[in-house]
């Protein structure tokens, strides 16, 4: 049988090429994403549209859900649709991110801060709360995984996005301590790191920092240019692999070298 996994942020960026990846793979998806904007993020959210584009280029493997991460009870339908329909989960991908509005840290309000870390925090927690007994149910034999997309400013400051930059070092920290609680249970939860890619949120950094395109982002990476999702995506499916089962806790960074030193 096919192994299966819930993905969020699914309908477009890191989070669709992570479903096209595994849909490579083998696997069948649950693709979930929330196809509607949120006031306190100043740019446009996924459609519907989008997430309905990412279902149709796979047909029957993969299963879209219109779902908030920050909902407890959306992100337990997840879980409940990829085992009444598919009839098993075996990885769940936390991709579901926001940046919010650049400024220096005592402009921010607090409502551009709770979007930005409702998203980016509490979403992956909601997912992982979600999952995490029916991963542990699987067993250690049947590979189960948890993966979380942070980011390079998980380990960086960067200017005018503090609540962007703490969020993801609090994902990393959140992360890290799932799977010290799940590593007896043979589930492994790790967190993949991003640099500068090209998708609709890196087009909004570009904003805060008044570049007319997000190709200047390139300058920051060792490899000269910007990374394309397929390219992070990639790391994730093997992280949700049954290759991967020696990781766990780690953070790992595909960056083009951008936190190298």
């Amino acid at each position: 049988m096919k192994r299966v996994a819930i993905v969020t942020g699914a309908a477009r960026g890191i989070g669709a090429a992570t479903v096209d990846a595994l849909v490579n793979e083998g696997y069948h998806v649950v693709a979930v994403d929330r196809c509607r904007d949120i006031p306190e993020v100043p740019y446009a959210l996924a459609t519907p549209a989008e997430l309905d584009s990412v279902v149709a280029r796979h047909g029957d493997a993969v299963l879209g859900l219109v779902g908030d991460v920050r909902s407890a009870s959306d992100m337990s339908l997840a879980v409940e649709t990829a085992t009444r329909h598919f009839g098993r989960l075996d990885a769940v991908v936390a991709a579901a991110g926001v940046v919010g509005a650049g400024g220096p840290v005592w402009g921010i309000t607090d409502g551009a801060w709770d979007a930005v870390w409702s998203v980016n925090v509490l979403g992956v927690r909601r997912l992982v709360e979600a999952a995490a007994p029916v991963l542990i149910e699987r067993g250690a034999s049947s590979h189960p995984r948890v993966v979380a997309v942070a980011s390079a400013a998980g380990t960086q400051g960067l200017r005018h996005l503090a609540a962007y930059s703490a969020a993801k070092h609090a994902v990393v920290g959140f992360v890290r301590a799932a799977a010290m609680d799940l590593a007896e249970y043979g589930v492994t939860a790790n967190v993949v790191s991003p640099g500068s890619t090209r998708t609709a949120m890196l087009d909004a950094s570009a904003r805060v920092y008044g570049l007319e395109d997000a190709e200047a982002f390139a300058r920051q990476q060792p490899i000269g240019r910007l990374l394309e999702p397929l390219e992070v995506a990639a790391a994730i499916a093997w992280l949700c692999s049954p290759a991967s089962s020696a990781i766990t806790g780690a953070v790992v960074a595909v960056d083009g070298g951008m936190t190298v030193s």
